[in-house]
């Protein structure tokens, strides 16, 4: 433990600053953490002095708390009112006085996360069905053709070392050029008596012309959603294995969606011939590749989805790894890697040490980032310091004892209502990073992170309440 500065000491009592020493000690001790590795660091959340530091180098695993280097650059590069378009054009010949199209509808998408997405859906109406409306509006009455989901502006790729446990859950669910609903559906099971096999009862939304095959071995035990989908994550096949609470009717498990693209046009369909217009013969189909020479087409309608502010929202709140991959392509120009290479040379002409972060995803799910502590706890200080940056990046945290992941934590302690923090949580791999306020009022940027702890989750978790209660407690 290092603690710096002798006017720091003069405003800060030795005897709260020897009580963040204490958790290092106290740590080193721990049967449960005896093999771990452990880090910390906490700064003036202005820059002015580090108030504390543990292994404040040693790059970790930062697990879900990395979201911050993503959605912070975004904010400042794409701006907090960016917005992703979709847009719906037509090829072939349209007839204005008939409203006969002979033609194709294309769904051009751009990557936006949001289309029928459950953070932003407030009716039960499918956007589909207001373009639908829109299309009619506008004096389609007839479509001889195709309807098309053009997903081709992303490249349809995942991370490479993405875990095989991970790509076919909805937490790994691939973005896509043209996103819907998440990108995920959801399987339904009753558990029955425990001990017994657990028997799916149907799936949702389902595909017009294709089927999804759901192999399951999944045993009714515990009292945790504990089953994980396996497979191809673009395939139509997937196999469900693990166990889940006894004594459950229509459970509900989420699984990745096989290809959003094509449920976005089957939906289109679905809500024209409701809105009356006439689809006979229509095929439906996707497409993820950019065609050499485009077909000569014309827009009809501009869909646009909400602030970049709202995404990052969502994204940090919920930790919607899903959104944040998605920012990170939209960042690279419908790739990943060069969107990594965009935010990393973005924080390194703010200052911050190449050395000190290796960043694999936008999200934090794979294994191989790492971050320092040091890293975390100066970028939220250089983000502070951002007047229009901080007001969207600070509000998207959970507020401790309040939001998200951090609504049980702090409970009742000076903390509730005064700590923002990004969580990160994969196995054996805890982390929180964010932004305190302390009983005299002094704003703190900190970053604590557990690797490798022999305990459970919830323990380790119980362990870290500790220290994060403590910084609230600082005078």
């Amino acid at each position: 433990m290092k603690l710096r500065g002798l006017i720091l000491i003069y405003f800060l009592p030795l005897v709260s600053l020897a009580q963040l020493s204490a958790f290092a000690e106290e740590w080193k001790k721990d049967k449960d953490l005896k093999n771990a590795s452990i880090g910390f660091y906490v700064m003036t959340a202005s820059g002015a002095e580090v108030i504390a530091e543990y292994n404040a180098s040693q790059l970790l695993v930062p697990a879900s708390t990395l979201k911050i280097v993503t959605t912070s650059a975004a904010l400042n590069l794409l701006g907090a009112n960016y917005r992703y378009e979709t847009r719906i054009y037509y090829t072939g010949n349209y007839n204005k006085t008939t409203g006969v199209l002979n033609g194709d509808l294309v769904i051009v998408g751009s990557g936006d996360p949001t289309l029928q997405s459950d953070n932003f859906v407030k009716d039960k109406e499918l956007v589909t069905d207001k373009w639908a409306k829109i299309l009619k509006e506008k004096g389609l009455k007839e479509l001889h053709g195709a309807i098309i989901g053009d997903a081709s502006y992303f490249d349809k790729t995942i991370p490479s070392n993405w875990i095989w446990e991970d790509i076919s859950n909805y937490f790994g669910a691939v973005p896509c050029g043209l996103s819907y609903r998440d990108n995920k559906f959801t399987v339904l099971y009753n558990t029955g008596e425990k001990g017994g096999e657990a028997k799916i009862t149907g799936y949702l939304p389902a595909y017009l012309n294709n089927t999804i095959t759901l192999i399951s071995d999944v045993i009714a035990t515990g009292s945790e959603d504990q089953a994980y989908a396996y497979g191809d994550p673009f395939s139509f096949t997937k196999e469900i294995r693990g166990t889940l609470p006894p004594n459950k009717t229509n459970y509900e498990i989420e699984v990745a969606l096989p290809d959003p693209a094509l449920l976005c046009a089957e939906n289109l369909y679905t809500s024209l011939l409701q809105a009356g217009v006439k689809c006979q013969g229509v095929q439906i189909r996707s497409n993820y590749t950019k065609a050499e020479e485009q077909v000569s087409r014309q827009l009809i309608y501009t869909h646009h989805s909400p602030n970049l502010e709202k995404i990052v929202y969502f994204t940090n709140i919920k930790s919607n790894n899903h959104y944040c991959e998605t920012i990170l392509k939209t960042l690279g120009k419908g790739k990943s890697e060069p969107g990594l290479k965009v935010v990393k040379n973005y924080w390194l002409t703010r200052g911050l040490d190449s050395n000190e972060i290796y960043m694999e995803d936008a999200s934090g799910l794979s294994r191989i980032n790492t971050v320092t502590p040091r890293f975390q706890a100066h970028l939220l200080s250089k983000v502070y310091r951002d007047s229009v940056c901080y007001k969207h990046f600070n509000s998207s945290l959970p507020l401790a004892g309040k939001q998200g992941s951090m609504s049980n934590i702090g409970k009742g302690k000076l903390i509730e209502n005064n700590m923002r923090a990004k969580t990160g949580y994969i196995t054996r791999a805890r982390a929180y990073c964010g932004y305190v306020k302390t009983k005299s009022g002094k704003d703190l940027a900190f970053s604590l992170i557990f690797n490798n702890y022999n305990c459970s989750a919830r323990v380790a978790k119980l362990k870290m309440e500790k220290f994060l209660i403590a910084l609230g407690e600082l005078p």
